[in-house]
């Protein structure tokens, strides 16, 4: 067999886990969304990289924007889905805002957007420790 080939077999079956620490600074919604770009654009899932671009903008804006610290980025990719979290400091629960019939709401749809677009999403708090709180999604390439 090919060695070139199985390699690559090998690598498509991997879990891939990168971690990025995110200063609380107005630039970190944009660094952690370029890092989820290059993992995306690295091992060829291009078809993942705009929804999670958005869903990680959004969720790191809201650490920034409620919490005022920093947060951890942790992203897990294997061939089935991608699973993006980001870890805070605040105890707080995140809220997903609805806006009433007919009234247009400019803040706080976040979550509500990352709600649409991500496969799955939900809060793992059952961490301890500094950055207790996660807010994670997932999205599952299509076929």
């Amino acid at each position: 067999m090919d060695p070139a080939r199985t390699a690559a077999h090998r690598a498509a079956q991997l879990t891939h886990d990168y971690s990025l620490f995110a200063p609380a600074d107005a630039t970190s919604p944009r660094v952690c969304r370029d890092f989820v770009r290059a993992v995306l654009f690295t091992h060829g899932r291009e078809a993942l990289v705009m929804p999670a671009a958005l869903c990680t903008s959004e969720l790191v804006t809201n650490v920034h924007l409620h919490t005022k610290g920093a947060a951890i980025l942790r992203v897990r990719l294997n061939p089935t889905r991608l699973h993006v979290s980001v870890f805070d400091e605040s105890p707080d629960p995140p809220v997903v805002a609805r806006s009433a019939a007919g009234v247009v709401v400019c803040w706080g749809r976040g979550l509500a957007l990352v709600e649409e677009v991500a496969d799955t999403w939900g809060v793992a708090d059952a961490r301890t420790g500094r950055y207790a709180k996660g807010v994670w999604f997932e999205l599952r390439p299509t076929v």
